[in-house]
């Protein structure tokens, strides 16, 4: 009789299993801004993770999409002041600074 229980058990936990399976938290990422480029240029997070542009240069800086849908429309960020965006679109968004239009950056939210 125990061994019967034990296995209709297991075959009910494998059946839920799908359903029981547990999404890791959002994750926090950071781009720094310093020598007058992102880096990471090229940052892949899931849907749901934050990321955070921390300016390290001597002057503001943003980080806007090129194209409206999704992607990061900062405010000027100050010298040593940082501006989180949460990543709720799935697909690449390419962004620059508008103030220096040469520092470009990817966001690819999977």
């Amino acid at each position: 009789m125990w061994l019967r229980e034990t296995m209709s058990l297991a075959a009910v936990l494998l059946l839920l299993a799908p359903a029981m399976a547990v999404r890791a938290a959002p994750a926090v990422h950071t781009v720094v801004i310093d020598g007058m480029r992102f880096i990471p240029e090229t940052l892949e997070v899931r849907r749901g993770d934050t990321v955070i542009w921390r300016n390290k240069d001597p002057f503001p800086h943003t980080a806007t999409a090129i194209a409206s849908g999704g992607g990061p429309a900062s405010p000027n960020i100050a010298a040593g002041e940082s501006w989180k965006f949460k990543a709720t679109k799935k697909g690449r968004h390419d962004y620059l600074c508008t103030l220096h239009r040469t520092m470009k950056g990817k966001l690819v939210v999977k």
